[in-house]
């Protein structure tokens, strides 16, 4: 395993308890300050898809990690890949959190544009792994 993929693995190890229990902790916390006791069903939702999204996608990002030491793509190419497979999951799950709506029957604020952009950076990175591995 190269040094490149040892150091992102790790940070990636390092941030699953955190989307783990991070939305535990949130909602708690939100449950008992005063004014907060009104989240709604739908922002819940969004909290829960932004965890889901995160996990899933930062364990894809660990995978990713091994199989980018076979590429035979330039090392700049390479790194810009490493770092789209974790980006894509900070983009997906932050439109999720920070685009859920605020108030019942409210729209969805504009940080909701994160997750088609997150969707851009990770079938570009996804695509460009898989691409390095043919070449």
């Amino acid at each position: 395993m190269s040094d490149a993929a040892r150091w992102m693995i790790a940070f990636a190890f390092i941030s699953l308890p955190t989307i783990a229990f991070g939305g535990y902790f949130l909602l708690s916390i939100l449950k008992r300050q005063a004014g907060t006791e009104n989240v709604t069903s739908e922002q819940r939702e969004y909290f829960r898809a932004g965890h889901a999204h995160a996990g899933v996608l930062v364990l894809l990002a660990i995978v990713g990690q091994i199989v980018l030491d076979e590429s035979r793509f330039s090392e700049s190419i390479t790194w810009a890949l490493r770092i789209g497979l974790f980006a894509a999951p900070l983009l997906i799950s932050g439109g999720f959190f920070g685009g859920a709506p605020r108030t019942a029957g409210a729209s969805t604020t504009p940080l909701i544009k994160l997750i088609p952009l997150g969707a851009i950076v990770l079938g570009l990175s996804t695509v460009g792994v898989g691409v390095s591995l043919l070449i």
